[in-house]
């Protein structure tokens, strides 16, 4: 069984061992199987890899880590958090939003679509890419994450000074997975309403940049 990979050059030929496991043509069959039934997954297909495709391996200077993507109709788009723009905005990006505000002094714009972080490098990355739409979580089970846990890994080795925004304890759960001796970890609450703030005053978007600027790379602007 065959799956269209829609995904960057740089990460196909880094991620290519995974591809060929028995854990991920068993996802690729789960996947088929779910379509056939009539069963309706987010995010659309040609946006499963989106996070990929806009923030090649070489230029990976940051991650945000999610879990998985929303299973509403027309939020999910392939990037961690990130609803097209007209969507209104889900609580976390919203609080996201505030704490950049406070952080940097800024004002944002209301634009939800976070695709020009991910184009300054920023990899917006969910721990599981697929979801059924109204059960979170249902594609959890499917092998996913082994394939992120990768992804986390490959960053880790390859893109020395990225700086890991790891949010909320499932996120600071793939701190194993990094080598903090060349890479920043940035440890904080969920952005969620459930974490009752415990996410405002972090300040991880200043950090972030203060890392960035040290390792002689371009901050990020996060403003939009």
């Amino acid at each position: 069984m065959t799956m269209v990979v829609r995904i960057e050059d740089s990460w196909r030929e880094a991620l290519a061992p995974e591809f060929d496991k028995p854990y991920f043509e068993g996802l690729v069959r789960s996947l088929h199987e779910e379509k056939a039934a009539g069963r309706v997954i987010y995010p659309p297909g040609p946006r499963i890899f989106r996070a990929f495709e806009l923030t090649p391996l070489p230029e990976v200077k940051a991650v945000i880590l999610g879990q998985d993507p929303y299973h509403g109709p027309g939020q999910a788009m392939g990037l961690c958090f990130s609803v097209p723009q007209g969507v209104q905005a889900p609580p976390s990006l919203r609080n996201i939003f505030r704490e950049i505000e406070t952080d940097l002094s800024i004002s944002m714009s209301g634009n939800t679509d976070l695709e020009p972080w991910a184009r300054q490098g920023v990899l917006l990355l969910n721990a599981v890419l697929t979801v059924r739409s109204g059960e979170p979580t249902s594609h959890s089970g499917l092998g996913w994450q082994q394939f992120t846990d990768a992804v986390i890994r490959t960053v880790s080795q390859r893109c020395p000074g990225t700086v890991f925004m790891l949010w909320g304890n499932y996120a600071r759960s793939k701190r194993e997975l990094i080598d903090t001796s060349s890479c920043h970890v940035l440890e904080a609450a969920h952005p969620s309403p459930l974490a009752r703030g415990a996410f405002f005053g972090c300040r991880h978007f200043s950090k972030c940049n203060a890392l960035l600027s040290a390792e002689g790379k371009t901050p990020i602007n996060w403003q939009l």
